[in-house]
């Protein structure tokens, strides 16, 4: 029983798997405005399955590719994936079973949902190889988390609209913009090693002012889409909260850099949590 336990452990550590709070409060959002209301216990356990599966699949990938590089990073150097804990080959399993979880619960939801899984694992897929040759790559993660509320709707409608795209959008540009914070803390290592990070390639000035101006335009896109949307007062309050909260992980970053760890894991998790809740309120009133 004890072993069974670390090894859920040691899997639960090489995904993070406690940072799926990022991405799923989204997927969530959609469907509510989707369903306007409650969408259903089938679609909610669905929507859990299909989110918890896509990440794991998605951070098996890029603990399985880096592992090389992550060995050399002393930040990183302690991971499953490198420590010998989980080897090659439990991890390609586990990646194989995620990918197939994941096709499988799309099937359930319906035809697009299905269809559409398979190029949404090779997005999730490609994100490990962009770092060693685009910038763009912090970008690219965060169109990997702005397919949450696309999954969303079309769960609920199988369709994509306009207002989920522009929530998407708005998801991508803020995860863009807190992963090149969390990028500063590999910046010389990142140089040393020839990797295409913003914060290696142009300097930390440059890097907060890009992630400040990534953040405004996620709440720019969230506010399209609480207008295109035609939600009410809480929606419009989700919107002004995201916006005060981002404004405080840069007030916190830029004072010490070692509160980077607080600012992305803390902040991000409660705003995507405080925007799913007022959305809630928003339907019921």
């Amino acid at each position: 029983m004890h072993r069974v336990a670390q090894i859920l452990k040691n899997f639960s550590e090489l995904v993070m798997f406690q940072h799926t709070v990022f991405s799923l409060p989204f997927i969530f959002i959609a469907m509510i405005v989707a369903a306007q209301g409650w969408f259903g216990w089938r679609l909610f356990f669905l929507g859990l399955l299909a989110a918890a599966s896509a990440r794991n699949f998605a951070m098996g990938v890029n603990r399985y590719l880096d592992r090389d590089i992550d060995a050399l990073n002393p930040r990183t150097a302690n991971r499953p994936s490198v420590d010998g804990r989980i080897d090659e080959k439990k991890q390609l399993f586990f990646i194989i079973i995620n990918a197939l979880i994941f096709i499988v619960t799309a099937y359930f939801i319906n035809d697009l949902a299905f269809w559409l899984s398979f190029p949404i694992l090779a997005i999730l897929a490609a994100y490990s190889y962009f770092k060693r040759f685009s910038e763009l790559a912090h970008l690219f993660l965060g169109l990997s988390l702005g397919l949450a509320p696309i999954a969303g709707v079309i769960a609920v409608e199988a369709k994509i609209t306009l207002w989920s795209v522009f929530l998407a959008i708005g998801v991508m540009f803020w995860v863009a913009g807190f992963d090149l914070l969390y990028s500063l803390q590999d910046m010389e290592f990142d140089k040393k090693m020839g990797l295409y990070s913003i914060p290696s390639r142009f300097g930390a000035e440059c890097t907060l002012f890009l992630s400040k101006l990534f953040h405004a335009l996620a709440v720019l896109f969230w506010l399209f889409f609480v207008i295109e949307a035609q939600l009410g007062f809480f929606a419009y309050l989700a919107v002004a909260a995201a916006g005060v909260m981002l404004w405080y992980e840069h007030r916190i970053v830029a004072r010490d850099f070692r509160n980077i760890d607080r600012a992305f894991f803390t902040v991000n998790g409660y705003l995507g949590f405080l925007f799913l809740a007022l959305i809630i309120l928003d339907t019921l009133f």
